[in-house]
């Protein structure tokens, strides 16, 4: 019994066997304003190399016709779990027509139904990665069955249809879309709906591109499309001369769709981004960089990913860390850009993210092992796709950013509109680089783990260097993990830095290859010890690294001094991976924020340690002393607010952080005060976003009553309103709220999946420890039978997000335990337990690390 699973090895069957040709795909939606079932009509043709059997992929409620090469088959015979089987295939041209209905979907997985409070209106689009084309039309789910694909779609009276062919003059309500170019199942698309829309071109060389921005008309007065439109056209300009192949679609649209479960969707000319980018409220500069890395990510993959495709999943990870990498560089280098600084970012975000994650029982190479569906859908990870994009960018280093490009033009163009594997990028790359890639692919792609490097300076009594080396130290991976530590070879860069009235200026660099245990950097001998030696400068591969100890005191004193923010952001990114790792004490990282944040210029470097602080606060400090670090942390928000320039980004950031962490009885009050306009702070704009953070606090300590919550939802009656109600409501700290949040996402399964996120952010709030204490058992009860009832998104958001992180105690992990042993759970929720899991032990290590320094003091 298959489920909705698929090997690798039947994709690997079936594709030897199978040639596909082209689909025709008849749906009807003009039902989709009730919603319900659609009738979904697909005629397949493909080619077999034998007679033989096969199948066909569909997720349906029911089956009504079944017709191969003429003959009738019954469906009750034939259609099982997620499949169709095709008895007695003709070697040569085949021909399939299913007929079924499909449903809709709240859970952003298939086609995806949202009705907006707003206008009444129903908004469609599809999300079909990895397996999810199968919900809509009966298709060969797998990358490297490409084909061409032809959509006719009956929608209801002026309605809009976009898919990835250009958009046709209707006939009457009827949509009839030319065929698409050859490409997998998981990049075709359909987006349906009253959508509004702003239409541009792209010109280059003597070709039109059109371009296309939807949304719902509900946030028309909000879209900013020039700004889209022009972080587009420098992504056009820049991939079309590095790749130096011409965008190979025949339009562009990049579509804000509600619900949507991740950042953007790379369908083929017709990209789904999340609609939370149309920022109804001021933002940071922070929150326009990642939206637009988003869209340049997306647009990237029209060549990585589209028009060349991964063989099979287990190369997930190069196409997410191609299209990750080159929007970072694009950022980084395009000119006009606004946001040179992108790597800081990188480092900042991305990366620690990637040494997180490879910090757990579940790491994994990056080039993972995927036998079937069920693997793939859970690597959408941290190693997928940040550690995967800084592999890359330190193979950009290692081969050289020219060379990199001219292998991946060679690439494109040898491959088009076709399916590869690793060996065919490395191979390109060998031949323009001249490097041989065999020990390095091994190394870096196939192995787990992270190294560590270290520098050893040895100084005479002048303060002259007389040798200096770098250490490379390989940790034993975490309990669980498989394979073997590896020392790796590094491509980085080694700066020198002196302060220079009262700043920290890069006075010499040097870049080398780093192997084995010990690489001796002779450069540096003979020269003066400059104040901080910073290894990995520039951020080019992927390691942790640590300072000496005459660098780490002066980067103690000086962190916010650097005149440039990417080695900030590699310090601040150092110390806090070192809290938590229980190598710096929580109180100490604290210290060391306050004494430095002040002077951090880079708004998204700010938002990051705001985030960070309060993890290490909830998480990693000694209990007895938390209330006090949280105390110490909340005046300084409160401090940093007034002093802030009014109506800056750094206003806006401490606004958030002090709205997330008041908690005294005159901080609250603020909040209350700024919420019904009798307090104001020069400057600050307490607008639609965050008037709800206001609310959502006073909520969550106690103050905000459902008659003041659905006060606020009465002003922003809409879906946005509506998710941030649902948060208000599940934090509030009563057993009834909490019983009530509980059972709308745990008993039953009729919340859609953004408002089911919601409540589980509003459920868990770290101020109520105690009032959660009796969900950990309820957790461990339910989280199975959840996962084997519910779809993939829903039930990860459940299995992940109460998981009873707050609860850190060796009682939690003895629970986890049992549970594990017990339960038998599938290998993919085994792995997210045990995720979640290794952060109790985490907590635990950096509580105690904290408590022995409170105790040194």
């Amino acid at each position: 019994m298959p489920g909705t699973n698929l090997t690798r090895e039947e994709a690997q069957q079936r594709a030897r066997l199978l040639t596909v040709d082209a689909y025709e795909i008849d749906l009807d939606l003009s039902g989709a304003q009730e919603g319900g079932t659609y009738r979904s009509a697909t005629t397949v043709r493909f080619e077999s190399a034998e007679a033989g059997d096969s199948f066909i992929d569909l997720v349906a409620p029911a089956v009504h016709e079944v017709v191969l090469n003429g003959a009738a088959l019954d469906p009750a015979e034939v259609f099982q779990d997620s499949r169709i089987a095709l008895p007695g295939l003709v070697a040569g041209r085949n021909e399939l027509t299913v007929v079924a209905d499909c449903a809709y979907t709240n859970t952003g997985e298939g086609l995806h139904r949202f009705v907006d409070p707003v206008d009444q209106q129903a908004y469609l689009y599809t999300q079909f990665e990895v397996p999810d084309a199968r919900r809509v039309f009966a298709s060969f789910e797998q990358p490297d069955l490409k084909a061409t694909f032809q959509f006719t779609v009956k929608a209801p009276e002026g309605w809009t249809v976009i898919s990835n062919s250009p958009t046709p003059e209707p006939a009457g309500t009827i949509w009839r879309f030319e065929p698409t170019p050859r490409i997998s199942t998981y990049v075709t698309a359909l987006i349906v709906g009253p959508y509004h829309s702003v239409h541009s071109t792209y010109e280059k060389d003597g070709r039109t591109v059109p371009l296309g921005i939807y949304c719902r008309p509900s946030l028309a007065e909000h879209l900013d499309a020039e700004e889209i439109f022009e972080v587009t056209r420098q992504g056009f300009d820049w991939f079309q001369e590095k790749f130096d192949y011409a965008y190979p679609f025949a339009k562009y649209d990049q579509l804000f769709v509600p619900e949507f479960n991740a950042g953007a969707m790379e369908n083929a000319g017709a990209v789904t981004i999340r609609d939370q980018y149309v920022f109804r409220s001021k933002v940071t500069d922070a929150a326009y960089e990642v939206r637009a890395e988003t869209i340049l990510h997306e647009l990237a993959h029209m060549w990585f990913g589209d028009l060349v495709t991964m063989e099979w999943w287990n190369d997930l990870w190069l196409n997410e860390s191609f299209a990750t990498y080159t929007s970072i560089a694009c950022q980084a280098y395009a000119p006009g850009s606004k946001w040179p600084h992108s790597w800081t970012t990188f480092a900042n975000s991305m990366k620690t993210w990637a040494y997180r994650q490879d910090q757990l029982p579940s790491t994994h190479p990056i080039m993972a092992e995927i036998r079937d569906l069920d693997d793939v859908l859970v690597n959408f990870d941290g190693i997928t796709y940040a550690k995967g994009a800084s592999v890359l960018k330190q193979l950009v280093a290692y081969v050289g950013m020219e060379e990199f490009f001219t292998g991946v033009q060679a690439y494109f163009k040898r491959h088009a509109y076709g399916n590869t594997q690793l060996s065919d990028l490395l191979g390109a790359l060998e031949e323009t680089s001249g490097r041989d890639l065999s020990t390095w692919s091994k190394k870096w792609l196939q192995t787990a783990g992270i190294n560590i490097l270290r520098p050893e300076i040895e100084v005479d009594a002048e303060g002259v260097i007389t040798s200096f080396a770098v250490r490379q130290e390989a940790p034993a991976l975490p309990a669980g993990a498989q394979g073997e530590p590896v020392l790796r070879p590094h491509r980085i860069a080694i700066g020198a830095y002196d302060l220079q009235d009262g700043k920290l200026v890069r006075t010499e660099r040097y870049e080398l290859d780093v192997d084995g245990e010990l690489t001796a950097v002779p450069q540096l001998a003979g020269k003066p010890r400059p104040a901080v030696i910073l290894l990995n400068d520039d951020d080019l591969s992927y390691a942790k690294v640590r300072l000496d100890e005459e660098s780490l005191k002066v980067v103690t004193e000086h962190l916010g001094d650097f005149t440039a923010s990417l080695p900030r952001a590699l310090s601040w990114a150092s110390a806090w991976d070192m809290t938590r790792d229980g190598e710096l004490a929580t109180r100490d990282y604290l210290s060391l924020v306050l004494s430095g944040i002040g002077k951090e210029s880079d708004i998204g470097v700010v938002q990051s340690l705001h985030r960070q602080v309060k993890v290490a606060l909830d998480l990693y400090a000694a209990p007895e002393w938390r209330e006090t670090g949280l105390s110490t942390w909340t005046e300084a928000t409160l401090s940093h607010l007034r002093d802030a320039e009014p109506g800056s980004d750094h206003q806006l950031a401490w606004a958030r952080a002090f709205a997330a962490a008041a908690r005294t009885g005159d901080q609250l009050d603020l909040l209350q005060g700024l919420l019904d306009g009798t307090q104001e702070i020069p400057g600050l704009a307490v607008d639609t976003e965050l008037r709800w953070s206001l609310v959502q606090r006073l909520a969550a300590t106690g103050r905000a009553d459902e008659k003041a919550i659905a006060a606020e939802l009465e002003r922003d009656r809409t879906s946005a309103g509506e998710r941030h109600a649902a948060t208000a409501r599940a934090a509030r700290p009563t057993t009834e709220a909490k019983t009530e949040a509980w059972a709308s996402v745990v008993e039953s399964d009729q919340l859609p999946n953004a408002v089911q996120e919601a409540v589980i952010g509003g459920f868990v709030q770290t101020d109520q420890r105690e009032l959660l204490a009796p969900y950990t058992a309820k957790y461990f009860d339910a989280v199975k039978a959840i996962w084997d009832s519910r779809s993939h998104e829903m039930a990860q958001q459940i299995a992940v997000g109460l998981y009873p992180a707050l609860q850190v105690a060796q009682e939690t992990l003895d629970a986890t335990d049992a549970w594990l042993a017990a339960a038998a759970p599938s290998a993919a929720l085994r792995r997210l337990v045990t995720e979640s899991r290794a952060g109790i032990e985490r907590a635990l290590k950096a509580q105690a690390a904290d408590a022995a320094a409170g105790a040194a003091q």
